[in-house]
């Protein structure tokens, strides 16, 4: 029976040396062995592929149709050692492999695409893959090996990570979104207090605070409820028909279209924090994107009058 347990690495690194050079002397002097010991290794290798895998000639060796066969799949071998350990010095070095990135919608408005291509540049040996989803539904990916770094926020339920490393990255300020055509549309800044009389555009938040609620209720009102649309980036075209007002997350400026204006908050505007959770033992290259991420700066807070 064949024992090609016995067929390591380095008994076959030994083995094509000896078939490459046709002596073992030559691959003795090669390797830095003895005669004697590339003889005793070569002769166990051959015991364990149950025959001779070389003639012994005059001067030197060649190989026998077995030896053929056998050099065939350990050049095969070696070769993808060699590239496997050059893909794990790749990753080890930031440099290869693939980073797999989680991020809340808003966030690939402008933070992660920018990120991500600054960090293409600088790193093109490394696969990107980019996976969108709520927070909580992040965190659960990385904390199951299927992330190696996910743009994350406090806002509506806190952070929800237990193990790992959480980098803090930025307040996201909210801003009010109002048609070009609103009263205050050409205010620099807009007193939360002069909009209590609006319809607000919001999303339902199965019963949880919101900011709105919060901010509002801060500035002594509560805020009328209009039309309830999920995405941030869906609330645009009610806004823009006039049907109510709504507030934006800054990281989503730059998806706001052009006839509608965006308002900082006077005062303690209401805003939410974004972080990059990584796992336990991050990658060299999850820890580049974070701090590529960390260098971020807003694209614009405030649209033109």
């Amino acid at each position: 029976m064949i024992k090609t347990h016995a067929f390591d690495a380095a008994a076959l690194r030994l083995f094509d040396e000896v078939a490459r050079s046709g002596s073992f002397t030559a691959a003795a002097e090669l390797l830095g062995y003895t005669q004697s010991a590339v003889s005793r290794r070569i002769a166990a290798l051959e015991r364990a592929a149950g025959g001779p895998l070389f003639e012994r000639l005059a001067r030197g060796v060649r190989l026998t149709p077995a030896g053929v066969s056998l050099h065939r799949h350990a050049v095969a071998v070696l070769d993808r050692l060699e590239r496997a350990g050059e893909e794990l010095a790749a990753i080890h070095g930031g440099s290869g492999g693939t980073l797999r990135i989680g991020a809340f919608a808003t966030a690939n408005v402008d933070l992660v695409p920018d990120t991500l291509r600054r960090f293409a540049e600088a790193h093109p040996g490394v696969e990107l893959r980019l996976v969108e989803g709520l927070t909580g539904r992040l965190v659960d990916r990385l904390d199951a090996g299927a992330l190696d770094v996910a743009v994350i926020s406090d806002y509506p339920s806190g952070l929800p990570v237990e193990g790992g490393a959480i980098v803090p990255l930025r307040d996201d300020r909210l801003l009010v979104a109002l048609p070009r055509t609103h009263r205050l549309a050409g205010d620099d800044t807009v007193d939360l207090r002069d909009l209590a009389g609006e319809t607000w555009i919001e999303a339902a938040l199965g019963g949880q605070p919101t900011l709105l609620l919060t901010a509002c209720a801060a500035a002594g009102f509560t805020p009328r409820s209009g039309l309830r649309v999920a995405e941030w980036t869906g609330k645009f075209g009610f806004v823009a028909a006039g049907l109510g007002v709504t507030l934006v997350p800054e990281l989503a400026a730059r998806a706001v279209p052009a006839d509608l204006v965006l308002r900082p908050l006077r005062g303690q505007a209401p805003a939410r924090r974004v972080y990059a959770a990584l796992p336990r033992t991050p990658l060299p290259a999850a820890l580049e994107f974070v701090r590529l991420l960390g260098e971020w700066e807003t694209c614009t807070t405030v649209s033109p009058t």
